[in-house]
């Protein structure tokens, strides 16, 4: 059985999320960016720790087993509270479980709802439309999203 444990992005050695945030098959479902290096990461990991002060906002490492298994969280972009989940490709099968903790920050930091924006190359889960106050496309940052309005319940 597999344990998550959720840490602070800045606890994880920025050379642990180098594979993870440089893997191809992960990079298809992401915007097109940089592939990153030690720097980069130190940057992203302090953008990332910006959002985690912000109110209303959680931003954490995946741990499975005490191994990075990949990041995910509550960020706030373009007026809204959006969820992000991003999980090496061998952890996979544990995004539903990550996605209902996540979930599960929103209702304890008090939103009302969650955007979740998959890119345009995933494919449609029907679970999310099944649970979505809406389903519609979108672009952020020059591409194309299928953007789930999610109630927290």
């Amino acid at each position: 059985m597999n344990y998550i444990r959720y840490i602070k992005l800045n606890e994880i050695n920025p050379d642990d999320f180098i594979p993870l945030l440089n893997h191809q098959k992960t990079r298809e479902h992401l915007i097109e960016h940089e592939l990153f290096d030690r720097e980069a990461v130190i940057q992203w990991v302090k953008s990332k720790d910006e959002v985690d002060s912000t109110n209303g906002c959680k931003v954490r490492a995946i741990l499975v087993n005490q191994q990075l298994a990949g990041w995910c969280g509550i960020q706030f972009e373009a007026g809204k509270y959006e969820m992000a989940i991003v999980i090496d490709e061998k952890y996979w099968g544990l995004g539903k479980a990550v996605f209902l903790d996540v979930m599960g920050w929103a209702k304890e930091l008090g939103h009302d709802e969650l955007l979740i924006h998959f890119l345009h190359t995933r494919p449609e889960y029907k679970f999310l439309r099944k649970i979505s106050k809406s389903v519609y496309q979108s672009e952020l940052f020059g591409s194309q999203f299928t953007t789930y309005q999610l109630a927290v319940n």
